[in-house]
């Protein structure tokens, strides 16, 4: 049988149950690679201290890199006995290459090993991440440049408000995506430490050049308490609440969508790789791509809350309670990975509607623009919401349009009315007179497309 690596003090059989229970081979294995990667960098680290001799060193750095090639060609095998995957690797170097093998763990605690193996693990799938969504970001920026022209209704409390290009409403998904890389950026310079070489809590009494060591594996640089190197696991809270938050940006696209693609909308249309049928009714086109999106965002909120309540009673340093991090953790990132490139592919392959989205603008929502018409003849603006209020009440007394009411009307309103409150009927220039920078002018919207594209092209 196998030992444990923490075996020596113990004499009594583990209970089966505990054995499962304690176990974290069926999730942590993901982490093979890094954690091998890290137990070569490890080895050269103790080579240099003078802990392994030379040979020593390429023993353990050869048999690694066997089980590396193991791993990669599914042939690695793992025993009933191995908990986690640092047990796993350790056994099988044993078996590769003996008794050698027990000095890669000289001034090593799985505290600090585990620790480092995340952070790495980490590191490269925030890379993956990084590239989805700035490929979700670039999809909205180009559909916004070819679409520019289409107009359709601005809502608030889903209620139509005002005109605004689609362009407009494509951007302002793509604004939220550009925080959440502004903010991924941020937690990675944070996950980029390493706290190898803290051992159990209190550091390695060995001579290891903690920095070297950092360098070799590509950190930026060393966690500077090993206490807290440890037990931080506040990278990964951080992860969660930036995935958490994405997930609820495309989680609002999502609702977007939804909405736009039903019958009562019609603005877009959903591409069938990404729509499934009912079971029961034949006619049905389900978009459930974005009911999937929207729903992840309760699953990934509850892995943030589940992870803080785990971290909050905890006292110093390491406890086995830091085992719950990795499932929360893998599946968010599995979730958002999958979640970017779907949100992608919808947004790449939807059909715009344009006659839809065209009737569904109504002359009501230029009341707005009503009002601002008296506001440029000297009329306060409190003043002029008041009469452009009237002037709906008015129409719909006399069972008319906006624009179907006659000047003498508008008139009996208030004496700045002239010939040319014709201009404010028109949605076009409805859009075109919020020129302000950030508005949904054509010159506006240009010039977030090009301030996009150019900070799209600075990442690449």
């Amino acid at each position: 049988m196998t030992k444990k690596l923490w075996g020596g003090r113990f004499t009594g059989k583990t209970d089966p149950l505990m054995e499962a229970f304690n176990a974290s081979i069926r999730f942590d294995r993901q982490l093979w690679a890094v954690d091998l990667r890290g137990s070569q960098a490890y080895a050269r680290a103790l080579e240099r201290s003078g802990l392994l001799t030379e040979s020593e060193r390429t023993e353990i750095v050869d048999g690694l890199e066997a089980i590396i090639a193991e791993w990669e060609s599914g042939t690695f095998v793992l025993q009933e006995e191995d908990e986690d995957i640092h047990t796993a690797n350790e056994r099988r170097l044993t078996e590769r290459i003996g008794a050698v093998a027990g000095k890669l763990h000289t001034g090593r605690s799985r505290n600090d090993q585990v620790a480092t193996d995340v952070r790495l693990w980490l590191r490269a799938e925030i890379v993956h991440l990084r590239a989805h969504l700035e490929q979700l970001i670039a999809a909205a920026v180009e559909r916004a440049g070819e679409e520019i022209d289409l107009l359709l209704p601005g809502y608030t409390h889903l209620q139509p408000a005002q005109p605004v290009r689609w362009s407009h409403w494509l951007l302002s998904h793509a604004w939220a995506w550009q925080r959440d890389a502004q903010r991924l950026d941020e937690l990675a310079a944070r996950v980029d430490l390493m706290p190898l070489g803290s051992g159990a809590l209190a550091g390695t009494p060995f001579a290891i050049d903690r920095d070297l060591l950092a360098a070799e594996l590509g950190f930026a640089g060393i966690t500077q308490n090993s206490m807290d190197g440890v037990s931080d696991r506040d990278f990964i809270i951080e992860f969660l609440f930036w995935a958490t938050l994405a997930m609820v940006h495309l989680s609002r696209l999502a609702e977007d969508l939804i909405l736009y693609s039903s019958r009562e909308f019609g603005f877009v249309k959903l591409a069938d790789a990404y729509s499934t049928g009912s079971s029961l009714m034949p006619q049905k086109k389900n978009p459930d791509a974005l009911e999937l999106l929207r729903g992840k965002s309760g699953r990934l909120a509850g892995h943030l809350t589940g992870l803080i309540m785990t971290l909050k009673g905890l006292p110093s340093t390491y406890n086995k309670d830091l085992q719950e991090d990795k499932e929360p953790l893998f599946d968010a990132v599995a979730s958002m990975s999958g979640s970017l490139q779907i949100a992608c592919g919808v947004l790449s392959t939807l059909q715009t509607r344009p006659a839809a989205m065209r009737a569904a603008l109504s002359p009501e929502m230029l009341a707005t623009d009503l009002a601002e018409y008296l506001v440029r003849r000297g009329v306060p603006f409190r003043e002029s919401h008041h009469i452009a209020g009237a002037a709906v009440r008015m129409a719909e007394v006399q069972c008319v349009t906006l624009p179907e009411l006659a000047l003498a009307d508008l008139q009996k309103l208030h004496k700045a009315f002239a010939a040319d409150v014709e201009e404010v009927w028109s949605f076009e220039q409805s859009v075109e007179r919020r020129d302000v920078a950030g508005g949904t002018s054509r010159r506006a919207v240009l010039a977030q497309i090009a301030h996009l594209r150019s900070w799209l092209a600075e990442r690449a």
